[in-house]
């Protein structure tokens, strides 16, 4: 670990220092927003090739339709959040990515995992999934706690 002084106080890791946090929930939304941006852009050549494989199929195909939007989402957050960045496109715009709080590095899996987990609490938690960062150190939401994860200002 490099501990570095500041302020008198001993600093081990990024994750200690309170100002890897500044600004982190609003920088979270805004990297959401991106993000499913670019997965409805990318849906659109997947579904162009799910149309053509239900003709090759006599409509069979077009069944995969009914997955397509989050199977593309779950291949884009394992390549772009388990990928060494730790971090999706939008999470990089918004200079922030996700850290485990024992500091191994975020794989593919968990990667999936934080997502599937941020959308079941939406479902069946609305809005105290993201009104727990309120309270909760470090500006973590719920599936943060579950996974030991927390999301970090990159750049400090």
């Amino acid at each position: 670990m490099n501990a570095r002084v500041l302020d008198g106080e001993i600093i081990t890791t990024r994750l200690d220092d309170i100002r890897a946090y500044d600004g982190v929930r609003t920088r979270r939304v805004l990297a959401f927003i991106i993000d499913y941006c670019i997965v409805a852009l990318l849906t659109i050549p997947f579904a162009i090739l799910v149309f053509f494989l239900g003709i090759l199929t006599l409509g069979l195909g077009w069944m995969l339709f009914s997955v397509l939007v989050p199977a593309v989402a779950i291949l884009y957050i394992w390549n772009t959040l388990g990928s060494t960045d730790q971090a999706t496109t939008g999470m990089k715009m918004m200079g922030i990515r996700l850290d485990r709080l024992d500091g191994t590095r975020i794989d593919g899996l968990t990667a999936v995992v934080h997502s599937v987990l941020f959308w079941a609490g939406n479902v069946i938690l609305t809005p105290l999934v993201l009104l727990v960062s309120l309270f909760a150190d470090r500006k973590r939401t719920l599936h943060d706690l579950l996974l030991g994860t927390v999301v970090s200002r990159s750049d400090r």
